[in-house]
């Protein structure tokens, strides 16, 4: 394996990036709160992502998109709420978990010092089901700096359909094996390297709290399996 031809990375962001576990929860803890209901708050952050990805997943195959991320998580949130109690919230309480929330996302500890690291060496983008606005405000909120924000929402064909890959490697004036498609979910990454990307796998064992990921065994043909982005540094070849 050589990865002296790769010239980008590109990063799934919901996961990989950003803690949404934490953030749901925590608001639909405070939520519960306010108004006097007890659930496990956990499950049903880890609910809230299952439907929101359900709804984005190859949206796009067939016609073109009718609604981005942001909207699949005030859709799904309604969905929750509606079963858990909740269906009494205001408008104002809903955004401020679909929108507010979200477009504040904390990301992992290890990225932030990891980001200028690898932008000197390799183009960095955001490839993301995310919606381009939740990457502009949560950049902006973790001192995060995109040399490129691809969202699928851009191209209107989501991940894991080929085209988004391919798109997105086209968008950067490069062929797919330059791109370095870097994620912890095995989906992601098998898609981009069917269309010709290499692959590095960071494990994220607590992206889903305690019920730990779906699919948590890095695949032994990923190019790079490491267990942070300080090992991925030092993986292509940065010395910190």
């Amino acid at each position: 394996m050589s990865l002296n031809e790769i010239r980008a990375l590109t990063f799934d962001t919901g996961g990989t990036i950003l803690d949404w576990h934490t953030g749901f929860r925590t608001a639909l803890a405070e939520l519960g709160a306010k108004h006097g209901v007890d659930k496990d708050w956990a499950a049903l952050a880890n609910e809230l992502r299952r439907r929101s990805l359900k709804k984005m997943i190859n949206l796009g195959e067939k016609s073109p998109p009718a609604y981005n991320m942001d909207d699949s998580h005030r859709l799904s949130l309604d969905e929750i709420l509606a079963e858990n109690e909740l269906d009494a919230t205001t408008t104002e309480e809903r955004r401020d978990i679909w929108w507010k929330r979200v477009h504040s996302l904390r990301c992992w500890p290890d990225f932030p010092a990891a980001l200028p690291q690898l932008s000197e060496k390799y183009i960095c983008a955001s490839f993301t089901l995310l919606s381009v606005r939740i990457i502009i405000d949560t950049a902006r909120a973790n001192g995060l700096k995109w040399d490129a924000i691809l969202s699928c929402e851009i191209f209107g064909k989501y991940k894991v359909l080929p085209e988004a890959y391919t798109t997105t490697a086209k968008l950067l004036n490069l062929e797919s094996s330059e791109c370095l498609m870097v994620a912890c979910h095995n989906f992601d990454l098998d898609a981009a390297k069917n269309v010709g990307f290499k692959t590095a796998f960071v494990r994220r064992p607590d992206e889903w709290g305690l019920e730990g990921p779906p699919d948590p065994n890095p695949k032994p043909h990923h190019d790079i399996i490491v267990d942070n982005f300080s090992e991925l540094v030092s993986s292509l070849g940065i010395s910190s």
